[in-house]
């Protein structure tokens, strides 16, 4: 039975993998379109299914929502009866079926083209009446459903899902949405400390582990031990000119005679990766991921230091 169990599930995960790859072929000019309407558009982006469609409708109304884009659902039905008043001339409408012929959404999209509301179909049927009838037309087709009796929406209502998630994340690029602008409307719980933290509220500002270039190797050591694995080096004002870490000592002891008495300049990483003083602290956990290292110092705009952030810190406060 455990097996049966696993032949169905791969068979449903194939088959709508199959369906992901033939609706990346099949987008096209449409898919352009649509990103525009909506891109232009000066009012809301409207979304509007019903059934299982429905359920993908409130997700993608809701992922661009997310991503700078105002949007809502509307139910079909309730639209005929008093929700059609939140419709207007500047909005455009994405509309989900997969027959392209349901009664409900074909009522709507009349009502829609009398209020000059800008439309998008998202269907399984390029030819039916609501691809005619709508401006722009995302290709939804599927083989078959998941469902061994080919009934019930699984493998379409996954090509709606991603069709919808593609849209939304070309418009956050078209209109330049940045990490800032997702902090802004997510500024609650983890996801949100992550986007908003900045350096200044992680570093490590006192007795910061600073020596010359002119230390020699023996008073690194010491430091490195006693301030958590990093030695900046600055010159007399303060400025950055490289970084002495735990990684760098065993390289230094195989290459330097008399390694313990040897200058700092002669052993130090030079130009070393900073971070800016109210950097985005998620920036700072990228590159320093990217590159390999655990601490980085911390300049201010005139290129002073003024701390030391620590990979350990950043996982503490939830940002790594």
């Amino acid at each position: 039975m455990s097996a049966e169990a696993i032949a169905a599930g791969q068979r449903v995960l194939d088959l709508e993998a199959e369906a992901l790859g033939e609706a990346r072929r099949r987008l096209g000019d449409g898919f352009a379109r649509a990103v525009d309407l909506i891109v232009t558009a000066t009012g809301r982006v409207i979304v509007s299914g019903v059934g299982k469609s429905g359920l993908i409708a409130r997700k993608i109304a809701a992922t661009l929502t997310s991503t700078g884009t105002p949007a809502t659902f509307l139910h079909p039905t309730e639209s005929v009866h008093g929700d059609l008043g939140i419709v207007g001339e500047d909005d455009v409408a994405i509309l989900l079926s997969k027959s392209g012929e349901s009664d409900e959404l074909l009522t709507l999209l009349a009502h829609l083209k009398r209020f000059g509301t800008r439309t998008v179909a998202l269907t399984g049927v390029v030819s039916s009446s609501l691809a005619r009838g709508s401006d722009a037309v995302l290709d939804g087709w599927v083989r078959e459903e998941a469902c061994p009796h080919d009934l019930a929406p699984t493998t379409s209502t996954t090509v709606a899902l991603a069709l919808g998630d593609a849209l939304a994340v070309a418009v956050l690029e078209r209109k330049g949405f940045r990490r800032e602008d997702f902090a802004r409307i997510h500024p609650g719980g983890a996801l949100g400390r992550k986007l908003v933290m900045r350096t200044h509220e992680i570093m490590e500002v006192d007795q910061l582990p600073v020596l010359g270039p002119a230390a020699t190797l023996r008073e690194a050591v010491v430091l490195l031990a006693a301030r958590r694995g990093i030695v900046v080096v600055t010159d007399e004002h303060r400025g950055v000119t490289g970084v002495f870490t735990a990684g760098d000592l065993p390289r230094a002891l195989e290459r330097v005679p008399d390694p313990l008495a040897a200058r700092l300049e002669h052993v130090m990483t030079g130009n070393p990766k900073l971070a800016q003083d109210g950097e985005l602290a998620s920036a700072v956990v990228y590159r320093m991921e990217q590159i390999g290292i655990m601490a980085m110092p911390v300049i201010d705009e005139e290129q002073k230091l003024v701390g030391v952030i620590h990979l350990h810190d950043l996982m503490r406060a939830g940002v790594a």
